[in-house]
């Protein structure tokens, strides 16, 4: 040796230089796009998912955590392009680089727009969309169900058309949010819920106009299957005329607006009854020509066969006869009409919230008299048990049995338990304890026999 210092070699472990180059690569590479088609993609239970981004002369291993891919709106597949965000680390344990995928977006579309499609095509094969199944709208709906917020123009759009053209129809409301997360399972349940009760006839789901991803709640699939469900059928009004959402290919018709979709439940009342009375003028008018057109003829005939004018006058009694008759039976069957229309108005509102809210509420103290007399019996029941078994456990006590005279003998030394004579040994210091008290003795003489 010279008197220079020589530099010793730095011996590292491969878990070392795998951290070493895991930092170094983090280092460097902490937000970083990278565009490639999908290879190789495994989704375990986990939630995760584990895919190889390739092209035509490299490939670079991947990782989407589960965190990250419950926020996808499109499903991954097998040769799709997509535009990755995220950052390189290592995989220590095969100390293998790997991309940390943070968001994922499919080129050339939008995920929005591939989720749509995917879903889309998924539920048209199972018969979702199928117009075979749709069904016709009531003609005169007395209860009509309506899915979405109060809090925007839709609702008080579709009231107010409701209340216009049909006073009489009741109007059962379930409002739910329209966007943001968790609002699909709230009107997925909304659309059940309401679809479930007896009175209701037809329902209208939607919400005002808004940008694509205001209204994806409507192509999220629990909604779609809760409007294929529904008992009754149902009317989509999402948006305006020229917003689209899965919700309109199941819904049984669709309405190009909130207003619209009110217009389409109900008739117009007013026009139905100006109808009635039209067909009662008209009806009028027939029967008083044909009778004009039949005493004109018999007043004819009654120039030419004298001898048959008392047979004619005859029939023109009976006609009269008739006409007051025709007229009796319309009048009663108008009056008819009208009563039938009191009394399903009186039904209607009979069967309202109200009525079964106020039924409801009879029962309900004597449901909770029978819960404080269960609870009560229950308590008494539960406090004879843990009596018995106190009991039970005051008998099986070490410290019972000392009380009837037993002790029990610990060395001083260590604690030891002294089972046989032999465990200890002259001069020792033993503890021992009594039913009330210990005591601290020294052995003087150990007897190994067994007391017969």
């Amino acid at each position: 040796m010279t008197g220079h210092n020589l530099a010793l070699p730095l011996l590292l472990s491969v878990s070392d230089v795998t951290r070493l180059i895991r930092n170094s690569l983090e280092d460097q590479f902490q937000d970083i796009w990278i565009e490639g088609e999908i290879s190789n993609l495994r989704a375990p239970s986990s939630g995760h998912f584990y895919f190889t981004l390739k092209d035509p002369q490299s490939q670079l291993r991947g990782v989407l955590f589960r965190s990250g891919a419950l926020r996808l709106r499109f499903a991954l597949q097998e040769g799709l392009t997509v535009i990755a965000r995220g950052r390189i680390s290592v995989y220590e344990p095969r100390g293998e680089y790997q991309l940390i995928v943070d968001s994922l977006e499919p080129k050339g579309v939008g995920a929005f727009q591939l989720a749509f499609e995917q879903l889309k095509a998924r539920l048209s094969e199972e018969g979702l969309f199928d117009e075979a199944r749709k069904r016709k709208l009531p003609w005169f709906p007395g209860t009509v169900g309506v899915v979405t917020s109060l809090t925007g123009a839709a609702i008080r759009d579709i009231v107010a058309v409701l209340r216009r053209r049909c006073p009489v129809a009741n109007i059962l409301i379930a409002p739910v949010p329209v966007q943001g997360e968790g609002a699909g399972e709230r009107i997925a349940g909304a659309i059940g819920a309401l679809s479930e009760l007896p009175q209701v006839e037809v329902l209208i789901v939607g919400r005002g106009g808004g940008a694509s991803e205001d209204l994806w709640a409507f192509n999220e699939e629990a909604v779609v299957r809760a409007i294929a469900r529904s008992r009754v059928p149902v009317v989509s009004a999402v948006g305006h005329e020229i917003d689209v959402t899965l919700s309109d290919f199941a819904a049984d018709h669709r309405a190009p607006t909130p207003s619209a979709a009110a217009e389409a439940v109900v008739p117009v009342l007013d026009e139905i009854m100006e109808r009635l009375d039209e067909l009662d003028r008209r009806l009028r008018r027939i029967v008083d020509t044909l009778l004009q057109m039949q005493r004109h003829r018999f007043e004819r005939s009654l120039s030419v066969l004298g001898e048959t004018r008392f047979r004619i006058q005859t029939q023109a009694q009976r006609l009269d006869e008739l006409w007051d008759g025709l007229t009796r039976a319309f009048t009663e069957q108008l009056t008819a009409l009208h009563r039938e229309m009191v009394e399903r108005r009186h039904v209607l509102l009979a069967q309202g919230p109200r009525s079964l809210i106020q039924r409801s509420l009879v029962v309900i103290p004597q449901l909770y008299k029978r819960l404080e007399q269960e609870a009560r019996r229950g308590l008494v029941s539960k406090r004879q048990s843990v009596a018995m078994q106190m009991a039970a456990l005051d008998a099986l006590s070490p410290l019972a049995i000392l009380q009837r005279g037993f002790s029990i003998v610990h060395t001083v030394s260590d604690g030891r338990i002294v089972r046989r004579a032999s465990d200890v040994a002259v001069g020792e210091a033993v503890q021992v304890t009594l039913g009330e008290g210990q005591l601290v003795c020294q052995v003087d003489k150990v007897v190994s026999e067994s007391i017969s």
